[in-house]
């Protein structure tokens, strides 16, 4: 894949993640009524933190075994049909929303920090996002440019979580139902459309079609 391919695919497969309802999202809603655009600022730092350690210890993993056929098609199969998945459950989900029906939880914690690794780490949507569909971008960043490439790869991802949290701290804080903005439904069902066409790509690539 060439490089600016590459970086295309990190960002839109980022966007589709990042602005998607979950549990780090509700709480910088939660706490960004409160403290503003600090809340989301912690967040994305306390997230890439945990991001950044899992997928170094991800790409170690792969680095010696990256390039074997059976280890790239079984992840290129397994990514795709994740996403495939993701984007099929994002559409619905998006279609059957109401925003006047969310309930934002209120975390037990206190220290803005320690939510965002508490709900960072404790995503099963993250793990297994990172286990399947980040670990294609990672074999493919390792084949680019080895460790450098998957520093690369995590810089080009993480900037989009530090926008969108902060932007959503600060317009909750201003009173801004995020969620119930024009805008948002219409843009998940497409991110759900983009993320189901990636993970054809991701099965014809590995298929060798």
């Amino acid at each position: 894949m060439e490089i600016i391919g590459f970086i295309v695919t990190i960002v839109v497969l980022t966007a589709s993640g990042a602005l998607a309802p979950g549990p780090l999202f509700f709480a910088t809603i939660s706490h960004g009524t409160k403290y503003g655009a600090k809340t989301g600022l912690v967040f994305s730092i306390a997230h890439s933190v945990v991001e950044f350690l899992l997928i170094m210890l991800l790409a170690l993993g792969l680095l010696t075994v990256a390039s074997e056929p059976m280890v790239k098609i079984a992840i290129g199969f397994t990514g795709g049909i994740v996403l495939i998945v993701f984007g099929a459950i994002q559409i619905k989900n998006s279609i059957i929303f109401k925003p006047e029906e969310l309930k934002e939880p209120k975390s037990v914690y206190r220290h803005l920090f320690l939510i965002g690794l508490a709900f960072t780490g404790l995503n099963p949507y993250f793990i297994l996002w990172w286990l399947t569909v980040g670990a294609q971008l990672i074999v493919i960043a390792l084949e680019l440019a080895a460790l450098l490439g998957v520093v690369f790869m995590f810089i080009f991802h993480v900037w989009m979580d530090y926008v969108w949290l902060t932007g959503v701290a600060y317009l909750s804080k201003k009173g801004t139902n995020v969620m119930g903005l024009k805008w948002y439904k219409p843009l998940m069902i497409i991110f759900g459309i983009v993320l189901m066409y990636f993970g054809f790509t991701f099965i014809i690539a590995a298929a060798g079609l």
